[in-house]
């Protein structure tokens, strides 16, 4: 009798498709750990001023993009070479792990608009691959 090869998760109820889901969110929420992702938001601190929003003293970064000042909420750590190239696209689990946790010359302190632009002309480059 011939066995499937097929591999099944979460006893047939993910499809793999699901199961990469799940595994990369999972590895994305580790890199909130992740010491150099802390060395470069060092690296962005300009100084502690009156948030004007919150009226409260809090720590601004500048963006490696604009170069204006933001309190930490409204700032991302981004990957300048993202961990899933744009042109290459998916390369299997050993690369995206080594481009996710990558270190601090490949990571970059955006304010979140710009973090959004840089994200959606990624998002276009891939479309096209």
């Amino acid at each position: 009798m011939a066995t499937s090869s097929v591999r099944t998760y979460n006893g047939g109820e993910w499809t793999e498709a699901r199961f990469k889901s799940f595994v990369v969110s999972a590895l994305r929420t580790a890199t909130q750990r992740w010491p150099p992702k802390y060395a470069v938001l060092d690296a962005a601190f300009t100084q502690r001023k009156t948030n004007v929003k919150t009226g409260k003293l809090a720590k601004h970064f500048e963006c490696n993009a604009c170069k204006d000042e933001f309190v930490a909420k409204e700032v991302q750590v981004d990957h300048k070479n993202p961990a899933v190239d744009p042109k290459k696209g998916w390369q299997g689990w050993d690369t995206f792990i080594d481009r996710l946790f990558c270190e601090e010359p490949n990571l970059q302190v955006l304010c979140k608009p710009c973090h959004v632009i840089k994200s959606a002309k990624e998002k276009e480059q891939r479309k096209k691959t």
